[in-house]
């Protein structure tokens, strides 16, 4: 596994393998925290998950999944409250942890402006809290919402209304205005709330922030008036008229109309006025009463802040300088080996439960085999080459992988007759063989769908919520399904055929426990409802190795069609193999290399493996075509073919397919002139960045591409625009200057 790695070791395998990991790991944290209140793992932890996720899609960039953290913001809305639609989304923040970070949030701010003036930043503590927008009509408050998904979230107006710190009635505020900020529960009101609750026999609540989220979220509004509820103001949404021209001027307004806003908020003039102030928060952190995990950094001139714009999820002009992680020393009692649905053997560490950032913790990774031994993806020792054995004590860090990872040994409480750990060569779950290729570090299990494992993870890929989500059919359905003898489901395909067989069984579903006509007939109709499944949703199902929802996303929109695709993969498989014996050639050069203490030739040794095969024209063409796919490398290419050309699989692939409609993408549609089309820059643009210019073309629909091709629509060429310019003029692509684009894009 690829866990422990740092971000520029990864291999793309490695990559898309993690980033995989990371969304559902993400997922799962957000859920918890924003919808349930009840927190799975520390801020830290999930800091470090969604930093790491980041900083793997800088690197790999074709790589980013449709369901990427980075394109969503909190979880969705808990069911009870009724719903309100936030006019301005609700967006989180990126986040630093770091001097350098700082230094570079500056500097990225700088590139993206174009400009080497000194620029000013607002710096005010990051609460712990839950965040809450008001909406104001004539000075009225007529509506409070928490953030949900950043597009819709509850409905707690009653609840807000009950919190001293939330004014009713503004004067001289904007005709409209939406007061966004954080509500909070101070230390000591915290305290006295758990011990009321304590003498009454009730439940108390692990933190601040949890006792803070729960009083709000009551559907009995006069609990929330019981609750000692505070509300920091911060930011604004939907207005009619701005407050001010600058952040800090804003602030002061808000001030002015009744809020409370943070008095330790400062204006800095540069990266060490902003880290000198984030210590000066820090060092009071423990003294201030109430839960801050950071300092949130904000371009001051709202100018700049309009200019610069938004992510996905994220405004440019902002950032969360967070505080570090935390670390506990636990035993450990046991390493299980567990198979996943591509047949990784993921060690998982039993620990003796120990809390560690608010949060027990009896679980840890241990990333592979050579972690475990002392040694990282390059051989070299890490922890000074202390291996992990059972009945170690074990340092647990909390701030980088779903589950804590084990960072250190403690070799002077290592009990006299603990053993090196031997990592399997054999699955626990099947008992084939678990090999690893040169070059990975993942030993993975041979079986495929022989392998329960990897059987049962599949189809639970294939049925969940982002694939086919078949309502009523989901992972404790698939568990309980694939161990039936009479109803089995071992394959996507059984799946489809489950009414038939069941109509032909004396042991119909309805009759057994658990089920009955109604539920078992909700369930038929949900799967009949599925044999219509849009193509992206298809392709991402199957669980192919690499293949994520952007990737799925990416194939179906350039394919268009199921059996066009399938027919391009078959052409192109003789230019798979070359590229397979290209790949082998590279590894042994690199390793050889490695061993020599040489730099590897690995250009040449592709080159040379390839100029030994002989590759038919169509096969390559259509391997050309499937690689210079928006989003599709090479290594996510190889898999695809891989799975197509194995029998077994490909069995699978055709015999489920055989049961469905796969639905084409709809085409993108939007008025302005570009949408649809594909769009590249080149040379320097004068009059806009080219971050700009892409944030820009993308808004009014268009595809950005870094390289010219057939399929371009549009090259937009500046000054010193070299082989792209001359590449567009040898395929006939229109190509305009900056100023043609200016007006092109004029008024839109």
């Amino acid at each position: 596994m690829a866990h422990d790695k740092n971000v520029v070791e990864l291999t793309e395998a490695e990559a898309r393998a993690e980033l995989e990991r990371l969304s559902e790991a993400i997922a799962r944290a957000n859920t918890a925290y924003h919808t349930h209140d009840a927190p799975e793992i520390s801020d830290a932890e999930f800091d470090a998950l969604k930093r790491r996720n980041a900083e793997i899609e800088a690197r790999f960039r074709d790589l980013k999944r449709a369901d990427s953290p980075s394109e969503q913001v909190g979880a969705t809305p808990a069911q009870g409250f009724s719903k309100i639609t936030h006019a301005v989304r609700m967006l989180s923040l990126s986040n630093a942890f770091d001097d350098q970070d700082v230094r570079e949030f500056d500097e990225s701010i700088r590139r993206y402006l174009g400009r080497d003036a000194a620029l000013s930043y607002s710096a005010e503590p990051k609460i712990d809290g839950l965040s809450l927008s008001l909406r104001y009509e004539n000075g009225n408050l007529v509506s409070a919402a928490t953030r949900g998904d950043g597009e819709t979230g509850e409905n707690v107006t009653a609840n807000a209304r009950e919190i001293a710190d939330i004014p009713q009635v503004l004067e001289g505020a904007p005709e409209l205005l939406e007061v966004r900020g954080e509500v909070y529960m101070s230390h000591a009101d915290f305290a006295a709330l758990n011990a009321r609750h304590e003498e009454r026999g009730g439940k108390t609540f692990a933190n601040p922030r949890n006792a803070a989220a729960g009083s709000l979220r009551q559907l009995d509004a006069s609990i929330t008036r019981d609750r000692p509820l505070r509300f920091f103001a911060y930011a604004w949404g939907a207005i009619s008229e701005p407050l001010a021209e600058t952040q800090m001027g804003a602030i002061e307004r808000l001030r002015g109309l009744g809020f409370q806003v943070n008095p330790l908020t400062r204006l800095c003039h540069s990266p060490d006025d902003m880290i000198a102030h984030y210590r000066e928060i820090e060092a009071q952190r423990a003294t201030l009463g109430y839960d801050i995990d950071g300092v949130v950094y904000k371009v001051d001139d709202l100018g700049l802040q309009h200019r610069l714009g938004f992510r996905s999820t994220t405004p440019r002009w902002a950032i969360a300088h967070k505080f570090p992680a935390e670390l506990a020393w636990t035993r450990l009692d046991g390493i299980d080996i567990q198979v996943g649905r591509t047949g990784a053997l993921s060690p998982v560490a039993r620990l003796a439960p120990v809390t560690v950032g608010g949060v027990v913790v009896s679980n840890a990774t241990l990333h592979n085999e050579d972690y475990i031994a002392g040694f990282d993806s390059n051989g070299e020792e890490i922890r000074g080459g202390k291996d992990i054995r059972v009945g170690d004590w074990v340092q647990v860090y909390r701030a980088g992988d779903v589950i804590p990872k084990v960072a250190d040994v403690d070799l002077s409480k290592r009990p006299e007759d603990a053993e090196r750990y031997v990592f399997p060569h054999l699955c626990p779950e099947c008992g084939s063989e678990a090999v690893r290729e040169e070059g990975d570090a993942v030993r993975r299990c041979t079986g495929g769908m022989i392998c329960p494992a990897q059987a049962v993870e599949k189809l639970k890929h294939f049925v969940s919520r982002k694939a086919l989500d078949i309502d009523g059919l989901g992972a404790k359905q698939i568990e309980m399904f694939y161990g039936d003898e009479v109803l089995p489901i071992r394959e996507p395909a059984d799946i489809f055929t489950l009414q038939e067989r069941d109509e032909g069984n004396l042991a119909r579903l309805k009759n057994r426990d658990g089920w009955g006509d109604t539920s078992a007939a909700n369930l038929f109709r949900a799967i009949e409802e599925k044999r219509d499944i849009p193509l992206a949703r298809l392709i991402f199902g199957l669980g192919i190795r690499h293949v994520g929802e952007v990737a799925a996303a990416d194939l179906a929109r350039h394919y268009g069609e199921w059996g066009v695709m399938a027919q391009a993969l078959d052409v192109a498989r003789p230019a798979a193999v070359a590229e397979h014996a290209a790949d082998s050639a590279a590894e042994a050069e690199r390793i050889a290399a490695k061993r020599e203490g040489r730099r590897a030739k690995i250009a040449d040794a592709r080159e040379a493996a390839m100029a030994g095969l002989e590759v038919p024209v169509a096969a390559q063409a259509a391997w050309n075509d499937l690689v210079g796919t928006d989003g599709i490398g090479p290594v996510m290419a190889l898999s695809l073919s891989d799975a197509f050309a194995n029998a077994e699989e490909r069995r699978a692939i055709d015999t489920l397919v055989a049961h469905l409609t796969p639905i084409p993408p709809e085409e993108r549609a939007t008025d302005s002139p570009v949408a649809g089309k594909t769009v590249v820059f080149t040379g320097t643009l004068e009059k806009m960045t080219r971050a700009e210019a892409k944030a820009r073309a993308e808004a009014l629909g268009a595809k950005v591409s870094g390289s010219v091709s057939k399929k371009t629509d549009l090259v937009v060429a500046g000054p010193g625009a070299g082989s792209k310019a001359k590449k567009a003029v040898e395929l006939g692509v229109e190509m305009i200057d900056e100023d043609g684009w200016l007006e092109m894009i004029e008024g839109l």
